[in-house]
């Protein structure tokens, strides 16, 4: 099957599966969605779905972040990895926020980027699910379906989004990014299928399992 098939096929099964896919960060409106992700950073989006709602009932805006505090943030997210870091940097993103952009986020990748604690990644959720620019955020899951797809080398993220972005249209770039997150947590994880076993990967790769069968000793 060539590639540009298989897209095809990623695509309606993907479909199937998640006709609508929603954000899976809890958030309120623009900022709290950048809050969010920031805070997701080596962190699962259950944990931090399980301390932003505390966080953002005080902390709902930049103006209301800054009177909380670095010290106050921290205590609502000190069971996230890098919490000391992810306090300092929603604080100073937030006084910048307030500062040099009116309380809003910026609409481009530029002045998203120069934020503490937003690099490319980051910058593209927002752009994606806040300002629905089409972008294709790479995370662990879907640089590792990529790979196990053949839709890419995966030698680092930065090379998977280019070449997802040159197989699959572009008015789908958003959506897919989130069907196949959805894909690796339920289906196609990290350890519970090697290539072989999801139904996806059988679909695309039949030839694989009937190798293995006929390799075991």
């Amino acid at each position: 099957m060539l590639k540009k098939e298989r897209a095809q096929v990623i695509i309606n099964r993907l479909d199937e599966l998640y006709p609508s896919p929603p954000i899976p960060l809890v958030h309120k409106d623009t900022f709290t969605l950048l809050v969010a992700v920031i805070l997701s950073a080596q962190s699962t989006d259950k944990k931090v779905n399980q301390l932003t709602p505390a966080l953002f009932d005080l902390g709902y805006d930049p103006e209301s972040m800054v009177r909380l505090g670095k010290e106050n943030i921290l205590k609502l997210i000190k069971q996230l990895g890098l919490s000391k870091q992810k306090a300092e940097n929603i604080y100073k993103t937030s006084k910048i926020l307030l500062k040099d952009y009116s309380g809003e986020v910026p609409r481009n990748f530029k002045d998203l980027e120069s934020l503490p604690g937003v690099g490319h990644k980051t910058a593209s959720v927002v752009m994606a699910q806040a300002f629905n620019v089409p972008t294709f955020p790479i995370d662990t899951h879907i640089h590792r379906l990529a790979q196990r797809w053949g839709l890419s080398r995966g030698k680092n993220v930065q090379m998977t989004e280019r070449d997802l972005k040159s197989i699959f249209p572009q008015e789908l770039w958003n959506k897919l990014h989130l069907q196949f997150i959805y894909y690796g947590r339920e289906h196609c994880t990290a350890r519970g299928c090697d290539g072989t076993i999801c139904n996806l990967c059988r679909e695309l790769f039949p030839l694989r399992r009937s190798a293995k069968i006929c390799n075991k000793p």
